[in-house]
């Protein structure tokens, strides 16, 4: 089947991933790397990271739950240092390629984000804009659910309207991957804008880079 639509993240992909925020941030305290990602992983589908990004929880209690969590696991680290560290620069490449495919295909955006706590402040990176250029968008935060749940996937080829095998998802996590592979989309495991879209190309049939 020709391809109809290609579904992005967002964090690790248009824009710089947090994690490489995490490991300054971590060395910065003295922190074992890659702790702040071992506090994520554990217990996964409720702990302060899932509830928060399915707004199960507000700003102010997620920086309680995640101090508690990581506290546990040895070194005290408040919820609220950990979402400052969240905006990325954006990827100039990406967000042409982005441009691009929009010439051509449908372009959707699947989002696992979390509700600011002043929703009236400015926001921090030019994000919003580029939001602006997808035809459709889920943020976890508003939806209720949050990837890896395969429901999020079927609600944006669902909004799209298109079949999943017509679909190309991309993402910086591979458990994130897997439900919508498990549907019949294409994948692509983003580790470089190069990468990704040298990948994104070769499915697409034309070019995304100037």
């Amino acid at each position: 089947m020709a391809i109809e639509a290609v579904i992005w993240d967002f964090g690790g992909v248009i824009s710089d991933s947090p994690f490489d925020a995490f490991l300054r941030f971590e060395r910065e305290r003295g922190l074992p790397e890659g702790f702040l990602r071992s506090v994520n992983a554990r217990n996964p589908d409720d702990n302060a990271w899932a509830l928060i990004e399915r707004s199960a929880c507000t700003a102010a209690e997620f920086d309680e739950l995640f101090a508690a969590e990581s506290a546990a696991l040895g070194h005290e680290v408040r919820g609220a240092e950990v979402l400052a560290l969240l905006d990325g620069a954006i990827r100039p490449e990406m967000v042409e390629a982005l441009r691009r495919l929009r010439e051509r295909l449908k372009i959707g955006c699947i989002t696992n984000n979390f509700l600011r706590a002043d929703p009236d402040a400015p926001p921090m990176t030019d994000k919003a804009e580029i939001m602006g250029l997808f035809h459709h968008v889920i943020e976890s935060a508003r939806a209720g659910v949050r990837k890896p749940d395969p429901r999020i996937y079927r609600m944006m080829t669902e909004a799209l309207e298109v079949e999943p095998r017509a679909c190309i998802y991309l993402d910086d996590l591979g458990i994130n991957l897997k439900p919508a592979r498990a549907m019949g989309m294409h994948t692509i495991k983003v580790m470089s804008p190069g990468q990704a879209l040298d990948e994104l190309e070769a499915l697409v049939g034309f070019p995304l880079r100037g």
